[in-house]
């Protein structure tokens, strides 16, 4: 939408969040918002989009403040009461979150849901209060029987379409949308994407859309600000900052978006990494019936020593439960499962340590996987516990691991807070590779960072795989990635493989229907930019740059 002429909604200036007497996590942030715009803002993990939307809505974890001014309506957020945020929010300012299964009521069916939030903003009952629920269904495309349905009787995307609709039942003016799509398959990220355009057109909602993924927000926004270290580097409209940015992180950000060139081939022969026949994953629930549920069927996977294997489908497809079940962590059994021709069990039970240690795994959110209570030397310390070595020597291998994931013998004294988005799955990695294992199964691990940094973790294991002829299993969204990967894709969808085959030839010629939905619906970042071999670090300091409103 044009914005030249409409008068903003939202006046954000010199805001400041951060713990007293600490340094500012967001600092000198100031833009404005007008009717019907989206303001995307993009940003790595630890950068403070999420806490910029946590102060416009009154929501900063406890301890944290705000200061500044955020003029709403004729009122400054930032001095507002906890009276006078509850007249707010939920009301005129509504906000949608990452994860839908948090922000929903596990024991409450949707319609519940939103008739209890409907009657608090809404003197409606009976017929009127159905057919309001009923018309919201509708609004976000969702069929209308789904109101009978628990949030885990939906799919990933009807569950965030679920909280969309509640987020609308007061009617908001300010919409505050906090990564909605992240944890999506492309289909159903495209879906929403539009869902969200939809809305801000037909409702003229003023829209803040936080987001790592440069191509989603192109997908959706007016207008984009970049953040890093707290502070907003640039913002102006979409299609200027993709073509011109001006500040260097930005050009960097661009640039990392653009496809590199794919990862040189394994060389054919030998024995595989891993062979797979037949695996079949099973979810059992506890309680007096003991529900059994099958979420993968029968799949087979080949990944040659050193090669790449890509697994891609939609959200909740089963992509995971394989990793899982590579590592033990799942209920799992297969006709053949081998690492290096040695057979693999698939349960924590009947592993040798040695056959356990040839298969590591990163997660997703090391945020998760790092204890936030212990420095990096003891997460890496816990990792050769096993190995009984001298003190001196565990160590040296701490230190030589962190060195190769591009991390110094500094970061030994520091905790996981203490670390960016980047630095913190290095030492993941570095973790995982203690164990010298034959295969690294990579479950969505580059979804929280910015381009810039995707890149780093890329060119980190593509040389891990050179120099220590390392396998990986990558489980990921983002068909940019898997084009940069190269090697083979295997395309899941509810816990079949449908597609198998060279990432070159799945990609750009697919065959199933599923994959080229996949497909169409990629968010690619408009054209050109420089490359990416001269850009600035993911873990470089950023200058402060302040920026006027808007």
């Amino acid at each position: 939408m044009s914005t030249e002429t409409a008068s903003p909604m939202l006046h954000l200036s010199g805001l400041h969040v951060g713990f007293p007497g600490a340094s500012p996590l967001v600092r000198e942030l100031g833009f404005t918002l007008a009717p019907g715009e989206v303001l995307g803002i993009v940003g790595e993990s630890g950068s403070g989009k999420s806490l910029t939307v946590s102060a416009l809505i009154g929501l900063l974890p406890e301890g944290m403040v705000a200061r500044g001014s955020a003029m709403f309506d004729g009122q400054d957020l930032l001095a507002l009461p906890q009276r006078g945020w509850r007249r707010l929010r939920g009301r005129r300012i509504a906000m949608v979150f990452q994860d839908p299964m948090a922000a929903l009521n596990p024991f409450m069916t949707i319609g519940a849901q939103l008739e209890e939030s409907i009657r608090a903003h809404h003197p409606l009952r009976g017929p009127a209060l159905r057919e309001r629920v009923a018309g919201l269904l509708r609004e976000v495309g969702l069929e209308e029987a789904l109101a009978a349905r628990y949030p885990h009787a939906l799919s990933g995307g009807q569950q965030q379409r679920a909280v969309i609709a509640l987020s609308l039942t007061g009617d908001p003016c300010l919409l505050l949308a906090d990564e909605p799509t992240t944890a999506l398959d492309t289909v159903v990220q495209e879906q929403i994407l539009s869902l969200l355009r939809r809305l801000a057109s037909a409702r003229n909602l003023a829209m803040v859309f936080i987001s790592h993924d440069l191509g989603v927000v192109a997908r959706i926004a007016d207008r984009v600000g970049i953040m890093r270290h707290g502070a907003l580097l640039e913002i102006g409209p979409t299609a200027e900052i993709l073509s011109t940015p001006s500040h260097a992180y930005s050009k960097a950000l661009v640039a990392a978006c653009h496809d590199l060139p794919a990862w040189e081939e394994a060389a054919p022969g030998g024995t595989a990494a891993l062979r797979l026949r037949n695996l079949n994953v099973t979810y059992r629930s506890g309680g007096l019936l003991r529900r059994q549920r099958q979420v993968v069927h029968g799949i087979d996977l080949d990944i040659p020593r050193g090669g790449v294997l890509s697994l891609i489908g939609a959200s909740g497809g089963g992509k995971s439960s394989v990793a899982r079940a590579l590592v033990g962590l799942s209920d799992a059994e297969a006709d053949t499962a081998e690492v290096c021709g040695t057979p693999l069990p698939l349960g924590l039970a009947g592993r040798r340590q040695a056959v356990a240690q040839s298969v590591q795994i990163v997660f997703q959110n090391p945020n998760a996987s790092l204890n936030p209570r212990v420095r990096v030397a003891q997460v890496l310390d816990e990792a050769l516990a096993r190995l009984k070595l001298p003190p001196a020597e565990r160590r040296r291998r701490a230190i030589d691991s962190l060195r190769e994931v591009g991390l110094g013998e500094e970061h030994l004294a520091r905790s996981p807070h203490e670390l960016s988005g980047g630095q913190k799955q290095r030492v993941a990695i570095a973790r995982a590779l203690l164990a010298e294992p034959t295969l690294l199964i990579c479950d969505e691990i580059l979804s929280a960072l910015d381009a810039t940094v995707q890149v780093q973790i890329l060119q980190l294991l593509r040389r891990l795989r050179a120099d220590r002829g390392l396998a990986l299993l990558f489980i990921g969204h983002d068909l940019g990635v898997v084009r940069t990967l190269g090697g083979n894709v295997a395309v899941m969808e509810a816990g079949r493989i449908v597609e198998q085959g060279s990432a070159e030839d799945v990609l750009s010629n697919p065959r199933h229907a599923f994959t080229r939905r996949l497909v169409a619906a990629e968010c690619p970042v408009m054209p050109s930019a420089a490359n990416i071999e001269g850009s600035i670090g993911g873990d470089a300091e950023a200058p402060a740059v302040q920026l006027a409103a808007g």
